[in-house]
């Protein structure tokens, strides 16, 4: 768990470097959508992780790897925005956040379950209506039985003595 320097100092880190993307940012990830999830910062201070979430790219990992190329700039930047905040800026490593991508997979999964346990029930319910027809057809085209009277038990019993 992170003390509460290290969260001071990672959202401090993460609003400065909001900024520089929010004014440089087209130079390094072209019109990709690129926003900050997440900043962490080591218990040594030495080293930054900012995790990035990227929406409307061609392919993520190249946008990541724009913002390793152009580490030194990023750094040198943080650098003059904090420069009264910290003594020494510290090393900074990008990776992709794909909770969000993740999500949406979930998300999905779950809908087409919905959508099969939907149709599922639909043709079963036909398969019940159907059923309940062909069994009132049935019912319907049956010959109706006449009622047979039967004889007392007295007369069965004189009848059989009788032959």
């Amino acid at each position: 768990m992170d003390s509460r320097r290290q969260l001071k100092i990672a959202s401090l880190i993460k609003e400065a470097f909001t900024e520089i993307l929010s004014r440089n940012g087209k130079s390094i990830y072209g019109k990709a959508f690129v926003t900050v999830t997440n900043v962490t910062v080591t218990s040594d201070l030495i080293l930054t992780r900012f995790y990035l979430s990227i929406f409307n790219a061609d392919n993520a990992n190249e946008v990541v790897n724009s913002f390793r190329e152009h580490k030194a700039e990023i750094k040198r930047q943080l650098g003059e925005k904090l420069r009264h905040h910290l003594r020494r800026i510290p090393e900074i490593e990008f990776f992709r956040d794909e909770t969000l991508d993740n999500a949406y997979r979930i998300e999905e999964v779950f809908r087409k379950i919905k959508n099969e346990k939907e149709a599922f029930e639909n043709e079963l319910a036909e398969k019940e209506v159907l059923a309940a027809k062909v069994a009132k057809a049935a019912k319907a085209k049956a010959p109706k039985k006449a009622a047979v009277k039967k004889a007392p038990a007295k007369k069965a019993a004189a009848k059989k003595k009788a032959k």
